[in-house]
């Protein structure tokens, strides 16, 4: 079983982190939340989760993959951490899932040049922040190998339906897509 960690920095945007979780978890997927900075973690628009576990606890030796949900200023936050760009780096190098969705393809993963010569996408007009050698993509969720990228909160079950896709397949993927009703 695939296992992956959602990192929560304070003010997430909490559909982009709640429904991947949700949806990973319906797949099967061991989800482990994890606060950056505190274990109880507020988002964007004021509501709070409890993690499971700190972010500085983990180890990617014991991952295959993370997750960095956007929203302001949840993804600067993520930016700013140490652990996170760790981490970041790691599972890139390692070929390992990392998954981001809205500000934090910009926010955190631009800055790092993780972006450099790959497909992504993230929330519209933040794209000025990729390097010249990004390739931009308008389209809802974007898979460059080991890397899945995502628009925003309208586009988090099909970034969460990529992910899945990613772990465990497309029957996986279309047996979640089918239960929760989504658009054909």
């Amino acid at each position: 079983m695939s296992r992956v960690a959602v990192l929560l920095a304070e003010g997430f945007e909490e559909v982009e982190a709640v429904t991947p979780i949700d949806f990973l978890r319906r797949a099967g997927i061991d989800v482990v939340t994890s606060g950056v900075g505190d274990q109880t973690v507020r988002g964007s628009h004021g509501i709070p989760v409890l993690a499971d576990a700190p972010a500085d606890s983990l180890s990617e030796g014991e991952l295959d993959g993370i997750v960095l949900p956007g929203g302001m200023p949840g993804a600067a936050n993520l930016a700013v951490s140490p652990t996170v760009r760790r981490l970041v780096r790691s599972m890139l190098d390692s070929g390992k899932l990392v998954a981001a969705i809205c500000a934090a393809p910009a926010k955190v993963l631009a800055p790092l040049g993780v972006l450099s010569g790959k497909r992504a996408t993230c929330f519209p007009g933040d794209e000025v922040a990729f390097a010249s050698d990004v390739v931009f993509a308008e389209d809802r969720v974007v898979r460059d190998g080991n890397l899945i990228t995502s628009r925003g909160a309208g586009t988090a079950a099909e970034f969460a339906e990529e992910i899945i896709r990613y772990l465990a397949g497309d029957d996986a993927a279309r047996e979640v897509h089918d239960r929760t009703v989504q658009k054909p």
